[in-house]
Order: C-alpha cells, then structure tokens, then sequence
C-alpha cells in the first residue's frame, strides 16, 4: 500500500493513497481498532444528508460560495446514495460525541468535491467548508434522529406484516377449541384462533408504541453548534436546515423548542429504543409459546406444526427443530440488551452534552437492522406456513379436568374441585364421571338444594365451544 501524508493539528500523518478520508479519520483508524465493525447504513447516510443541506443552506444565506457549496452537496449525494460506503472505517467504539464519525464524513465529501472542482485534495476544506455552521456536537444527536426515522416505515411494514399474519392464523384457527393453560397447568378451554389474536394484537400494540416513540425524534437540535447557543451557526440556519432536511429525507421534522435540550438529552433515542425493547419482550413471549404448543411431537403437546425448513440435528435423523422461533428468541435477547446499552449511555450524559453517542448510534440501528430482519424471516418462514394438529389438541382438551369450572354455577366450587380430584385419580373425564354421579344423584344444585340431571351435564360441558364464548354456564 502507498500512502500520502496529510498534516492536521498534531502533526503529520500517513493516509492511504486512494482513501477518500484524510488524517483524522486515520488517527481514529488507529486509535480505536476495536471491534472490527463498520458504521451502519443509516448513520452514514444520515450524516451525508446534513452535509448536503448544510452546503445548500449556508450557500443561501451567503456564507459559502456557491462553487464550493454546489461540489460539496454533489459529493454528500453521492454519499447518501451509497457510493462511498467503504470510506466509512471508524470503529462503533471510538473517541466521544462521534467526532471520528463526523470526520470521517467530512473529509470524505471534502476530498471527494475537491476532486469534482477538478483539484487535488484539500481545494475544499473539511471543517472550514463541509462542517461550516456545524459541531460534531450537534450533527451526531440530528444524526441518530434521522437514521432511525429513515428505517421507521420498513420497520413499520415488517412489523406490521407479522401482526397481519398471526390475524390470518386466528381466523383460520377459530374453530379450534383446545386446552387453555395458564402456570403451565390446564385452564379452561380456548379457541386456538383466539390465542392467536392475541399475539396479533399484541404485535399490533407495539407498532403503535414505536411509532408513538418516533414522534420524538423529530425534534431536531441542528444548529446548536457546540453547546446549543448556536455559536457560528446564522440565526436562521437553524429552521431552514430543519425544512431542508424534511424536504431531502422526506421526513416530517420539526426545530427543537430548546437547542439546549436537544444536546443535552438522549431521551428521545432512549424512549425509541424502549419501544423496539418492548416489541422484543414481546416478540420473546410469542416465540416461546410456538415452541412449547410444537413441542414433540410425540412427547410434547403437539399442537402446532411449525414449517421444517432445514434438519434438526446432526445426529438423530428425521429430528425437526422450532428454528425460526430460536432464532427469533436470539434476536430479540440481543435487541434487549442493546438497549440496555442505549439506555446506561443516554443517562451518561453531563452538562451541556452527551459523549456516549456513537454507542447509542450503533446499538439503535442495529436494534432496529435485527429487528427488521429477524422478524421479517419468522413471518416469512414459521407464521405464514404453520399449521394446527386439531385431533391433538382436542385430545389434550377432552383430558381436560379443569372443564369443571363451567359447571361451577350449578354446583359450586367445593363439588368440581372433588370431581376434579377423582377424574385424575381415576383416569377419567369430568363429564363422563360428573354424568354418572347425576345419574346416582350425587350432585346437587348450589342454590335450588335438588338433585342434578344428566342432561344438565351435558347441557353444561357437551358444546366445548360454548365454554369459549364467555357467560354463565347453566344459567337462565
């Protein structure tokens, strides 16, 4: 490898020949070798689409001249548009607030239009020109906002798609009428379609939850500049980069009430990232319950049949697994604990600003990559071509001791509990002993003090999908 040197505050230092990236993004490249990862996607381009606005607005307001402006909104596009995305090489894990990350842009897009002007590197400054009116300080915070709302739609979408699909599964599944369970122990019937609807609402629920959290992250703080008093930055920058942005990204966005705020605190991103954290939990819970309703199928409860997508094990032949939803479980573990690290950064804060930001960076996007991805495949391949073993889980039912409880307003609590206990120490049903004890008349009504007919049993347990619907068995 060849390499040039480049001279910056400290000294000289030898970049890359081809890099686009100049000495302070090296210094960073050598400084934080860390993990190994790259920014993502989103933060890349969101930093680019500052760049582009803040060449176009202070151009307008005078401050930069328009030759320079024009070449460094053309290099910022060519950012945004994915071009450059290998000159992106600081670590997640690098020095405070993101300045590395803010660097590395701007010596990028310098480099880069000093090349559109038809020059050598350094016809357009990085700091003086690409960061005009800016400070790493505000641009990072502005920065994160805006790269998760780029993915807020398709997260949306894919979310959305999995609710969708699970409501699919509840009405081809109502007319199943299964055990419900509740501490792992049987409970009263259930449809399996309504189990289902509640996973789908529950997903549901979380899509609004997330899009509610999004709304925070509208409010952008750019034009700040260091501490928030806008130092170096036009009195005007501030709302018209704001309309900029919206225009360029789409967005619908919003000036800050309070610069100050807006530098100070991560809440925001912290808010968003509790609600991708809830969607995991939630995510987890539905996960579980598919593995234990596919458990077996010949020692489990083998109620759902989940799609075989690859072989189970490398050793017992003919052994499908639950993978999707394993897999889903991992994704949503990790999605929890980064916004564990969200969370501990956010409050890490002090005085006019928070250092920790590249942190929350890279573990808000990556939630929001695992979800997007980790949620889209279970839809794809479990949800949409699971099935129900109906003759299972009806056999599971009719086992069932707990249907006693529909007969609990004829003959009382204390009586169903004792059918209870000799139908399982006799390996019968509740209906057929509770049928042959009416016939003996050994059941009595709780309020009218007379015996219990057979037909009053099997009015009460006979139609098991009646016990689904709600109201008093057996009553008038």
């Amino acid at each position: 490898m060849t390499y040039r040197i480049e001279r910056d505050s400290l000294g000289e230092v030898q970049v890359p020949e081809d890099a686009l990236y100049g000495a302070q993004t090296q210094r960073a490249r050598e400084n934080f070798p860390i993990s190994g990862l790259r920014p993502w996607r989103a933060f890349i381009w969101s930093v680019a689409v500052i760049k582009r606005a803040a060449a176009q607005v202070n151009r307008d307001l005078g401050l930069l001249e328009p030759r320079l402006a024009e070449a460094i909104m053309q290099a910022a596009q060519e950012v945004i548009d994915g071009r450059w995305d290998e000159q992106f090489v600081v670590d997640p894990f690098q020095a405070g607030a993101g300045t590395s990350h803010n660097m590395n842009a701007n010596e990028v897009i310098a480099n880069r239009a000093s090349q559109i002007l038809g020059g050598a590197a350094g016809a357009v400054h990085p700091n003086d020109h690409v960061n005009m009116s800016q400070s790493t300080n505000d641009v990072i915070p502005t920065a994160i906002r805006l790269g998760a709302l780029w993915r807020l739609d398709e997260l949306l979408v894919t979310v959305r798609e999995l609710a969708g699909a699970l409501d699919q599964k509840a009405a081809a599944f109502d007319g199943i009428v299964k055990s419900g369970r509740t501490h792992l122990q049987d409970a009263v019937p259930v449809r399996l379609g309504q189990e289902f609807s509640g996973f789908a609402r529950a997903v549901e629920r979380d899509a609004e939850r997330i899009e509610r959290a999004a709304e925070g992250l509208r409010r952008l703080g750019i034009g700040g500049t260091a501490t928030g008093t806008g130092l170096n930055a036009h009195p005007q920058y501030h709302t018209r980069m704001v309309e900029l942005l919206a225009s360029l990204a789409g967005l619908k966005l919003y000036p800050s009430d309070n610069l100050f705020e807006s530098m100070q605190s991560m809440a925001d991103a912290a808010d968003f990232s509790a609600s991708l954290r809830t969607l995991a939990i939630t995510l987890t819970r539905i996960a579980n319950d598919f593995r234990l309703l596919a458990s077996g199928p010949s020692t489990g409860l083998d109620e759902l049949r989940l799609p075989a997508v690859q072989p189970g094990s490398s050793i017992m032949p003919g052994k499908v697994n639950p993978v999707l939803a394993e897999m889903l479980n991992m994704a949503m573990f990790h999605v929890q604990g980064c916004d564990l690290t969200v969370a501990l950064a956010a409050q890490a804060g002090q005085l006019e600003l928070n250092v920790m930001m590249p942190v929350i960076a890279h573990n808000l996007f990556e939630s929001m990559q695992v979800v997007i991805g980790a949620t889209r495949a279970f839809t794809e391949k479990c949800v949409r071509g699971l099935q129900a073993n109906q003759a299972k889980a009806e056999g599971w039912l009719e086992k069932n001791a707990i249907i006693v409880t529909a007969l609990n307003p004829v003959i009382g609590y204390a009586a169903g509990a004792q059918l209870v206990k000799e139908a399982l120490s006799s390996n019968r049903t509740v209906r057929e002993l509770a049928v042959e004890k009416a016939r003996a008349g050994q059941l009595r009504h709780r309020l009218e003090d007379r015996p219990i007919t057979a037909q009053e049993i099997e009015q009460a347990l006979g139609d098991v999908r009646r016990l689904t619907e709600g109201g008093i068995i057996g009553s008038a």
